[in-house]
């Protein structure tokens, strides 16, 4: 309840008068009973139209005026708990885009989308519908058993003795269905994460032709939900049939304590149906609230969730960088000091002790095969992980001493999977570089060999790019990923294998073309081909982890027997198969 107040609490005006006009709309209808009474017993009893016109005008008037604040009240209410859910989901997205790699692997990608969406909308509807009735309800129960008291004292005991009961019902309910909610919200991001595994591996599923295998998964993930879903729908389904029968329980009392009194003449008929009438009062306002404690009980849960988000520490990396300058006075570009790394809830290495030092302008390949640590070095080299143990210098400086900021200007990233965004080529240019002019666009699209792919589009710079980039080709994805990374000029560039869909000569073009960058960047060149690295001023071969090789690549023929198998095997195919 501190989370949601926190966010109404920006839009005190309208949470403060939601609830005061739907007061207003609750005293109005507190009224109702007793003029249906005095229509009774006067009225109908003398026979006297125009007294029952009259009280029939006051009972369309009091309709009226309630409906009136009645609208005006869901207004405020909806317009605060919308507001506020706004508000809400733009904090937990922000905090999110805050997220390491590391923290956001271990968030769970389904699990954050679920809370940004049905977990908000969980909470809105719970603070839109808590402004609606939170007071509205119980001012209604406990204002007709007050009302009752001045209508007739011993009837009116029927109704101390109800309330009581309906709230230990509802409180059990409520404690019952807690848990399950969560539950629920987990079954919901298993389901998500299910779906976007599918739809992101379509064309695997139809090559391996696992339709039915995934099909399978789908639904006995959707079974499960659906088992927790009934399980605390048999619950909360208690609390309308178990509330009509205590209020029944207590109208049948009424109606047998008040029967006698009218039998006698100590109360009249008017006032015996005020009493039922509130009594029917507090069965339907039970029932709203009922409604609005299970609807709380999901918004609750939600809530929990969405905190539980926010609270989550983004890492060391998002501190505010105390250096005057971006990039360290070091002659050395970057330098590896008795590296070792792990990642979080993992005992295995993935990397241990690696020691290399690279000078500014110099390049350096990263060879190894599948799951030796090159990409795991590359996340340390983007500090998207911080090192186990072991040093990381980025120009003479720890990498830990840099802000994001300064090393999105001086680091170039050209990731494995060539990330383009719906829109136009010029726009996925500009997120490297939002001032990039025009020419220094094409400068770009030449430097990485993708100029003529873009000249050979009918609107050029402008030319609308899919989701996905699926209106390319993954050479050409490529290429234009490496010239968004090119065009803001970076100090480091690092080609994580980006060149894997090229054919041998636009590579050797591209590798040529970043050798003559005018300023002179420092690159690394991840791959796991021999030739993609073989001109590097230095090679790391790696192995399980380790370092099992360091020099040029003609040194490394004559010392290091991995990269020598690596190197010999690619050629003598290539050879084989010309």
């Amino acid at each position: 309840m501190r989370f949601a107040a926190h966010y109404l609490g920006e839009y005190k005006k309208e949470s403060i008068l939601a609830p005061i006009f739907k007061m207003l709309e609750a005293i109005f209808e507190l009224f109702v009973p007793l003029v249906m009474a005095k229509i009774i017993d006067v009225g109908i009893a003398q026979s006297d139209k125009g007294y029952i016109l009259r009280m029939c005008g006051l009972l369309m008037l009091l309709a009226v005026i309630g409906l009136a604040v009645a609208i005006t009240a869901q207004y405020f209410s909806a317009k605060a708990a919308i507001n506020a859910a706004g508000r809400i989901r733009s904090d937990v997205f922000f905090h999110i885009m805050k997220f390491s790699r590391g923290t956001l692997e271990t968030s769970g990608t389904a699990s954050l989308v679920t809370r940004i969406t049905n977990d908000v909308n969980q909470v809105q509807n719970g603070m839109n519908m808590f402004l609606r009735l939170f007071l509205r309800s119980p001012f209604i129960v406990f204002g007709a058993m007050i009302m009752s008291f001045t209508v007739d004292v011993k009837a009116a005991l029927v109704f101390c003795v109800v309330i009581p009961v309906l709230g230990l019902v509802v409180y059990l309910v409520m404690r019952a269905t807690l848990p399950k909610f969560k539950r629920i919200q987990e079954g919901l991001e298993k389901i998500l994460l299910t779906v976007n595994e599918n739809l992101e591996g379509v064309r695997v599923i139809r090559a391996f032709r696992v339709e039915d295998k995934q099909d399978k998964r789908f639904k006995d993930e959707t079974s499960d939900l659906y088992g927790r879903q009934i399980s605390s729908g048999r619950i909360s389904a208690l609390l309308n049939p178990v509330t009509y029968a205590v209020i029944n329980l207590g109208i049948a009392a009424v109606l047998w304590i008040s029967g006698g009194q009218v039998y006698t003449g100590d109360l009249t008929q008017g006032e015996a149906v005020a009493l039922i009438n509130y009594m029917s009062q507090i069965l339907v306002e039970l029932i709203k609230l009922a409604n609005l404690i299970l609807l709380l009980t999901r918004a609750i849960s939600s809530a929990d969730r969405l905190e539980e988000v926010l609270k989550t520490e983004p890492d060391e990396r998002a501190h505010e960088n105390k250096a005057e300058n971006a990039e360290g006075n070091s002659e050395n570009a970057i330098e590896f000091k008795n590296l070792s790394f792990t990642y979080p809830g993992s005992r295995d290495y993935s990397l241990s002790d690696i020691s290399i030092t690279l000078k500014k302008g110099q390049s350096l390949g990263i060879i190894g095969g599948t799951g030796s640590g090159k990409s795991s070095l590359v996340r340390l080299l983007r500090h998207a992980y911080d090192p186990t143990s072991g040093e990381l210098l980025l120009f003479g400086k720890d990498i830990k001493e840099y802000s994001d900021e300064e090393l999105v200007k001086i680091i170039g990233h050209v990731p494995q999977k060539a990330n383009l965004f719906a829109g136009t080529i010029a726009y996925n240019l500009r997120l490297a570089k939002p001032d990039a002019t025009e020419q220094e666009m094409w400068e770009a699209l030449e430097e990485a060999q993708a100029k003529e792919i873009v000249e050979n589009k009918e609107n050029k710079l402008e030319e609308q790019i899919q989701r996905g980039g699926t209106n390319f080709s993954g050479g050409q994805k490529q290429r234009l990923t490496i010239a968004r990374a090119l065009i803001k000029k970076p100090q480091l560039l690092i080609l994580d294998d980006s060149a894997s869909a090229l054919d041998m000569l636009t590579e050797r073009h591209l590798h040529d073309a970043i050798e003559k960058l005018p300023w002179h960047p420092t690159s690394v060149i991840i791959s796991q081909r021999a030739s993609s690295v073989m001109t590097c001023d230095q090679i790391l071969v790696l192995e399980g982890g380790k370092a099992v090789g360091l020099g040029t690549s003609e040194e490394l023929l004559k010392t290091c027997p991995i990269y020598k198998e690596i190197y010999t095997t690619q050629f003598e195919y290539k050879e084989a198969r010309a």
